[in-house]
């Protein structure tokens, strides 16, 4: 029997490619489950299997926990008890004694043939975990094992499946049994069921990989991929950038005859690629991804992180491109949100902002129309950047005397500081049962945040004191008269 045990070892251990400890593990559970069902499953067991003749054994365990805590004797023991056996025992640990285990063959086939199964899973789920983790971020390719509603499942081989979503595949993909399929391994998770490698044909990761596996000068470092933007399975934009001046970024992707970019469009279910040189003004960088568009013009907005890029009449439909296709594209690939508009929208938009901003400084600066005019041609927008723009710079205008600079900025500040102090005002102004209740007081108090009696009921007597004339009597009768009423 003994040896009937080894060799069920060496067995499953070859035909699984599973470790022997594993399948050892499986067999001390089985043979631990079926004594605990000889003992109506009352009891805790554990068993031993010599590792060298197949010899077993089984022992009965009981927790060792506090001596009011023991709630079930079957499987606990007190400290007190378990120090009689064995006095450096400490509650957590347990005592064992050995028991009669049930005879190998008397184990119901079933339930050993269970949790052999089981255990094996767990272990060949664990490989498949390990082998992959430190491959996450690559490309992996498999064969279509099968699809369940519009999920794929791919065979990696070694016991190995991964799932494409339906959400993660390419819509005009059409994939059979068998084909052989590539995808972005995302994500590694170890699962007690399901699966645990997950794919992506959608992901712009997935198209530089695919750049870096055609292009040997990307693998080589003389070419750089930027970025990425996808409209799976219909058109895409990767952004490069060159370290050689000799490589011509955009040929070296393309390839001879187009070869390159081709073997990458089939992969992708003939998605279009468009190669775009990047750069480091974002302007030009925002120029080259508009492309086929040719751009006339471009306001910048640092401040949302905004462009205006003008195109000419005819090229409009192009720039935005069907269902905003190719703006949205750039915008993804560039960072920055892109408002498409013709030359002439540009020009009424450019002219109503330049209005604005010069009826603004009429009115508020009180000066004349070509004062505000020169304002607004020298960059200038806000009141603040009237205010505190470097001294120097405002000295440079050719237009501006020293004397105008100096009343500008004055006045630019009264302004803000006026604005400032009616804000702060606005933000402190006490309810009206708070200015009935303590009168003079009111206003301090909702200086410092308590701006209603119901705040000033839940403050004590120490909290008021430092005001500056109150006293510790005025103190108690405000918050006593707050709390009373």
């Amino acid at each position: 029997m003994n040896k009937k045990i080894l060799l069920v070892v060496d067995a499953v251990s070859n035909e699984k490619g599973v470790s022997k400890e594993v399948i050892f593990n499986a067999l001390e559970c089985a043979i631990a489950s079926a004594t605990r069902k000889h003992s109506n499953n009352e009891i805790e067991v554990r068993t031993e299997i010599d590792r060298r003749t197949g010899d077993y054994s089984a022992f009965r365990r009981w927790e060792v926990v506090d001596d009011e805590n023991v709630e079930i004797p079957e499987t606990q023991i007190s400290l007190t008890d378990a120090t009689k056996e064995n006095t450096e025992i400490t509650i957590g640990e347990w005592i064992e004694k050995p028991i009669q285990s049930v005879n190998f063959d008397r184990i119901g086939a079933q339930m050993a043939k269970q949790v052999i199964v089981q255990k094996i899973r767990e272990a060949e789920r664990a490989q498949v975990v390990e082998a992959y983790k430190e491959r996450q971020g690559e490309l992996v390719s498999g064969l279509v094992k099968r699809t369940e509603r519009g999920n794929v499942i791919l065979d990696l081989g070694s016991n190995a499946e991964a799932l494409i979503p339906r959400e993660e595949m390419i819509p005009r993909d059409t994939v059979r049994p068998g084909d052989r399929l590539r995808g972005y391994l995302q994500a590694v998770r170890s699962e007690q069921r399901g699966p645990q490698l997950f794919l992506s044909r959608t992901a712009p990761e997935l198209l530089m990989k695919l750049f870096l596996m055609e292009v040997p000068e990307i693998g080589e470092n003389f070419l750089v991929i930027m970025n990425a933007a996808r409209d799976p399975g219909l058109r895409a934009k990767l952004a490069v950038k060159t370290k050689d001046p000799r490589i011509d970024p955009v040929g070296a992707c393309v390839g001879m005859r187009g070869s390159r970019v081709h073997a990458i469009t089939n992969e992708l279910a003939g998605e279009k690629v468009d190669i775009i040189v990047w750069d480091e003004n974002p302007a030009k960088f925002v120029m080259n991804a508009m492309a086929p568009a040719e751009v006339v013009s471009i306001i910048v907005d640092e401040e949302t992180h905004s462009m205006d890029v003008a195109v000419r009449e005819e090229q409009l439909s192009k720039a935005i491109g069907r269902n905003g296709q190719n703006v949205r594209l750039a915008s993804d690939l560039t960072g920055w949100t892109l408002n498409v508009m013709t030359e002439s929208e540009a020009a009424e938009k450019h002219q109503a902002e330049t209005n604005a901003m010069q009826d603004l400084f009429i009115k508020e600066l009180d000066v004349d129309e070509e004062i505000a005019s020169v304002l607004v041609q020298e960059g200038f927008s806000t009141l603040e950047e009237v205010a505190y723009v470097p001294l120097n710079e405002m000295r440079e205008i050719k237009e501006f005397d020293d004397e105008l600079v100096k009343k500008l900025r004055t006045s630019a500040k009264n302004l803000l500081l006026t604005r400032t102090s009616e804000e702060t005002l606005k933000e402190e102004v006490p309810t009206e049962d708070l200015r009935s209740l303590a009168g003079k007081w009111a206003q301090v108090l909702a200086k410092r945040g308590i701006m209603n009696v119901a705040e000033l009921a839940d403050q004590s007597v120490d909290d008021l004191i430092n005001i500056e004339g109150m006293n510790e009597a005025q103190a108690g009768q405000l918050i006593m008269t707050a709390r009373a009423s």
